[in-house]
């Protein structure tokens, strides 16, 4: 989906900041619902992103993840959840696998994608200015430059108005960085 983006960026002439994929939207809206569940909380008040790449080297934000303003790992303490680590994994790998136990299940996920576009179509029409993971293209953002990809942004009737500076840990960015790669790697091979 982010080739997909990028070519369609590169191809159309149209403004970079009105050609946007659905990202991770998706997949953070099963994050949150996951942490949700986790916690015994709604997953409205839980704060959390996947970004990078749509795809196997996307990454779950835990550094800034939050319920209503209190970090999660705090959060799931007093919530009785002390095996951090486990529960972290648990839930990102559910995440990034849930496309294909859907896809194994139903033959295809696009009840879900639905939803998401949905969503940004929403922003964009209501101008709602909502900040999603949607895959637009990245210049400068942590090191990473002419590469599409999902990161936090504005979304409005002009399409991504700006992306969010999320603060990410060195080892998120590190994961960030190289999800970058592996997408410019395909890109390059398209010779666009």
């Amino acid at each position: 989906m982010d080739i997909l983006t990028y070519t369609a960026i590169k191809l159309s002439g149209f403004p970079e900041n009105r050609v946007i994929g659905s990202g991770t939207v998706l997949d953070s809206g099963r994050f949150k619902y996951l942490l949700g569940q986790h916690l015994s909380v709604d997953s409205r008040s839980i704060h959390a992103f996947i970004i990078g790449e749509h795809g196997d080297s996307e990454l779950a934000v835990w550094s800034n993840a939050n319920v209503s303003g209190v970090p999660v790992h705090d959060f799931c303490e007093m919530r009785g959840h002390i095996e951090h680590e486990k529960s972290m994994d648990r839930i990102y790998q559910e995440v990034k696998n849930s496309a294909y136990t859907i896809i194994e299940k139903k033959k295809a996920t696009y009840y879900g994608v639905a939803m998401a576009v949905r969503r940004i179509c929403e922003c964009i029409v209501r101008d709602e200015k909502s900040v999603l993971p949607v895959s637009s293209m990245v210049h400068g953002n942590y090191g990473i430059d002419d590469i599409v990809l999902s990161l936090p942004a504005i979304v409005g009737a002009n399409g991504v108005e700006t992306i969010v500076p999320t603060p990410l840990s060195d080892e998120e960015k590190a994961k960030l960085q190289s999800s970058a790669t592996t997408l410019k790697g395909i890109a390059e091979e398209i010779h666009l």
